[in-house]
Formats: structure tokens, C-alpha cells, sequence
């Protein structure tokens, strides 16, 4: 019980409402703010993916359990997603733990997550970019089950379930974004569904071959569930008073300042990028929609936001 009212504790209990609430608000996020957060605390970083994966398996798996009851996931789609990643996922534990010594894996895995956090914000871009095409374009002719492709699915989830294993973060940015380009036909509550689905079992694998080879510390777990779960609540809760640009613009910035953080590059580089990124971003991004011919504010799958939070509100998409 001590453990539990520490300094350490506390902070992590803190930090975790606080990105429940960025995971509310706009339904992404989780892994990907919560792992770094987590190292930035003073957490060694494969105690950081241990924990976090095994947080993340219990919210993914009340989300999914609604869509599986409501029978929303598309469940061809998801078992070739599951074929390639959930291997792939358990592998992530036994690859870091074969790098060598401790300082080498600390090392190791600090770049791996600089190296997915820089893939997810450009992953949070391109599906920015995607949601103001399509909004220019129309939207396209939805089906709730559309011709599978298995071999690219497969290696979306192989890839996935990879990053996934090693880093704790991808499974609800890169799977996500992969499936509106392989699918973008396919409707929205299914799309969410799918991906719900098919993110248990990866991420549920890559928790336990963690647990096994790392183990969990409770002085950081519980204060990642309890902070968690009543943070994204009450995201969901006032999403609806916060723009969501300005929100989903923010964590991309913070994803690229945090991940060239943790790939070394020096504060000064790091403080010049944030600038521009907070400058520049925001001019780019307007000219963009300028130029495609979409007004501030369309976001073509509000859609399947709304719905994200209907069924489930303490969801943590990685």
C-alpha cells in the first residue's frame, strides 16, 4: 500500500488523468503520450512498455467486448490483422531482452519509441490529410464488407504487432491509418470495431511475453489505471466544448518534440523543430485546406468519433 502513495506514484496517477483526458478528447493518444511520460518520470523504459501494455489490455478489452456484443468488427478483416501481428507482438519482449545488458536495452528501446512516436505523428498527419481529401472529394460509396486483402493486411498487422511489442505504441495510430488506406470504403463503426478487435489479442500478447520476461511493478500500474479511466471520461465527457484540430495538432507536435527528444538530438535543434512546428504548423496546415478547398472545421469521420465515445468512453487507443 505504500508503494501506492509515494512521490512516484502520485505523479504517474497525475500524468495519466492528464493524457486520459488528450485520449477523451480525441480519441488517440494513449500509448503513444503515456509510455515517453512514463520514461520522463524516471520509470527504466521496458518497465515503462511492460506496465503500459498491460494497462492498455484491460481498456482495449472493455471497448472491444461492446463492438464484439454489437457485432460491428468486421471479423475476416481482423482475423488476417490478428494472423500478423499478434506473433509478431509476443516477439517484441524476447527481441529487447536479447539486445544484451540493461544499459544496452534502456538504449535500445529509448530509440525504438523516438523512432514509433516520429512514425505516429506523420501516421496522425496523413489521416488528417485523408479525412480534408475525402471531405473535398466525398465520401465514398461505404460497405460494411469490403473485398479483404490478406496479404497486405497481414503485413500491417505483422508490422504493427512489432511496434507494438517493443515500444507499447502503434496499435490505434499505425493499424488505424493503414486500414483507412487499404480500406476507405469500409463504414465507420466497422472500421473502429475491427480495430478494436483485432488490437486485444496483439496487445494482450505482447503484455504477457512483458510481464514474463520484465514483470509488472503495481507502484506503477495502478496509478496508470486509476489515473487513466476517470482522465479519458472526462475527455469524452467535454469533447464536445474543445476543438479538435487545434487538440490533434498539439499532439503531433508533442509526439515530434518528445520522440527527437528521445533520439538524442540536441535541446537546441529539438527547441528550433517546436517552433517551427508550432509556428509554421498551423500556416501549412490552413494553406492546405486552402488549396484543397475544405473550410476549417470538416472532419469527415466526426462520425466515427462520436461513435468511438458512444460505445466507449474509457477506450485508449494506443
Amino acid at each position: 500500500m505504500n508503494e501506492l502513495l509515494t512521490y512516484s506514484a502520485l505523479s504517474i496517477l497525475v500524468v495519466s488523468f492528464g493524457v486520459g483526458i488528450v485520449v477523451g478528447l480525441t480519441g488517440m493518444g494513449g500509448g503513444a503520450l503515456m509510455t515517453p511520460a512514463l520514461i520522463f518520470l524516471g520509470v527504466n523504459p521496458t518497465a515503462a512498455v511492460a506496465n503500459d501494455l498491460v494497462a492498455a489490455s484491460v481498456n482495449k478489452s472493455v471497448g472491444a467486448a461492446v463492438h464484439a456484443r454489437e457485432g460491428s468488427p468486421n471479423w475476416r478483416l481482423a482475423g488476417w490483422l490478428m494472423l500478423g501481428s499478434v506473433p509478431t507482438a509476443a516477439a517484441g519482449a524476447f527481441i529487447i531482452d536479447a539486445i544484451g545488458a540493461e544499459e544496452d536495452q534502456t538504449s535500445f528501446v529509448k530509440v525504438a519509441i523516438g523512432v514509433a512516436l516520429l512514425l505516429t505523428a506523420a501516421t496522425y498527419t496523413l489521416r488528417s490529410y485523408l479525412n480534408v481529401r475525402a471531405a473535398r472529394l466525398g465520401r465514398p460509396t461505404s460497405t460494411d464488407d469490403p473485398t479483404i486483402k490478406p496479404l497486405a493486411t497481414f503485413a500491417v498487422g505483422a508490422v504493427g504487432g512489432l511496434l507494438v511489442g517493443v515500444t507499447s505504441v502503434g496499435s490505434g495510430s499505425l493499424i488505424m491509418v493503414s486500414l483507412l488506406l487499404l480500406y476507405p470504403t469500409l463504414t465507420a463503426v466497422r472500421l473502429v470495431g475491427t480495430d478494436l478487435v483485432q488490437a486485444v489479442p496483439l496487445v494482450l500478447s505482447a503484455a504477457i511475453t512483458h510481464v514474463i520476461v520484465t514483470g509488472v511493478d503495481f507502484g506503477v500500474l495502478i496509478p496508470l489505471v486509476l489515473g487513466g479511466m476517470p482522465g479519458t471520461y472526462l475527455g469524452a465527457r467535454i469533447a464536445n466544448r474543445v476543438p479538435q484540430g487545434i487538440v490533434r495538432r498539439g499532439i503531433v507536435v508533442v509526439l515530434s518534440i518528445t520522440g527527437l527528444t528521445l533520439l538524442g538530438v540536441p535541446p537546441v535543434a529539438v527547441g528550433i523543430i517546436a517552433a517551427g512546428l508550432v509556428i509554421l504548423g498551423p500556416v501549412g496546415w490552413a494553406l492546405l485546406r486552402d488549396r484543397i478547398g475544405v473550410p476549417e472545421g470538416v472532419d469527415l469521420f466526426a462520425e466515427k468519433r462520436d461513435l468511438e465515445r458512444a460505445h466507449h468512453p474509457n477506450e485508449d487507443p494506443r
